[in-house]
């Protein structure tokens, strides 16, 4: 007999950005999240337990970088980093068909008004908003791109919702 498995809880995502303040401004701002640790600079040190575990993640040379720590309504953590390395680099090129994070989503019931604040804050809206269940549920979403040219994705209603009845008809 196999063993199943439950469910983990999701506890946050780590996001590279050029501009540590404009980002943490970006996302408290416009998508709400609040802040939890104020941008700060890491320095690499291997002899504290953060610059220990940095080096595991980043390997030896990293030399420092800034991080700032934020959290949604429903806590789950926004993680965001800058390293000196990210300041010159081109925005990430949007290709969702490469292995690995393609965007994240977020929640809420006024899809159209947070698209207009993301674009209006300098981000983009990749398409027109869309309905998944036309002229039977207000369920939609829309793909957008914060100013640092990460994709975000915004729902109106719960993920639940939206997959529960069968979106793809």
């Amino acid at each position: 007999m196999t063993q199943q498995t439950y469910p983990r809880a999701f506890s946050h995502i780590g996001i590279t950005v050029p501009d540590l303040n404009k980002a943490v401004e970006f996302y408290e701002s416009v998508l709400g999240f609040y802040i939890i640790m104020r941008p700060t600079e890491v320095l690499e040190d291997p002899n504290t337990a953060i610059g220990i575990m940095c080096q595991d993640v980043f390997g030896a040379g990293y030399g420092k970088f800034r991080i700032a720590h934020m959290s949604t309504s429903d806590k789950i953590g926004i993680e965001l980093f800058e390293f000196p390395q990210t300041k010159d680099l081109p925005k990430p090129e949007f290709n969702p068909f490469r292995t690995g994070l393609f965007h994240f989503c977020v929640q809420d019931p006024d899809v159209e008004g947070l698209a207009a604040k993301i674009v209006a804050a300098g981000g983009k809206q990749r398409m027109p908003v869309r309905y998944y269940y036309p002229d039977e549920k207000p369920y939609r979403m829309v793909y957008c791109e914060d100013p640092f040219g990460n994709i975000l994705e915004i729902y109106s209603h719960s993920y639940e919702l939206h997959y529960a009845a069968g979106a793809y008809k």
